[in-house]
């Protein structure tokens, strides 16, 4: 990304969790947090990566609750960034943090494997 599409990507990151918080009161919404942004260099179209703590379910009904008040986030944005177009916005489900936790849960238990292992007796 361009210097002014990431600008322009930690902007709309900050408006769109303080939208999130304040202005949208869907109670099916969650504990939702928006963890990144990426905006093409044209700055019309923005990808944005949020994510839900909670189980599956929690998580899709998050994401329901965002494309339900998807055009009501987007107005409230365009409006607050100021630029002379509005930027698409399309929300996705961000599961690195799953997938570090699995990877963590991972390696703990190779870790508690060895610990418990017999020690090598080498040569």
């Amino acid at each position: 990304m361009s210097q002014r599409a990431n600008q322009v990507a930690e902007e709309l990151r900050k408006i769109i969790s303080q939208i999130l918080i304040e202005e949208v009161s869907d109670p099916h919404l969650g504990f939702i947090t928006i963890t990144r942004v990426e905006v093409t260099d044209d700055l019309r179209f923005a990808r944005v990566f949020y994510s839900v703590l909670g189980d599956e379910d929690k998580k899709q009904e998050s994401a329901r609750a965002i494309s339900e008040n998807l055009g009501y986030i987007k107005h409230l944005a365009v409006e607050r960034i100021n630029m002379k177009y509005a930027t698409e916005l399309r929300f996705e489900l961000d599961r690195s943090i799953d997938h570090s936790l699995k990877i963590e849960g991972i390696l703990r238990k190779i870790h508690e494997k060895d610990a418990g292992a017999e020690p090598r007796k080498d040569g």
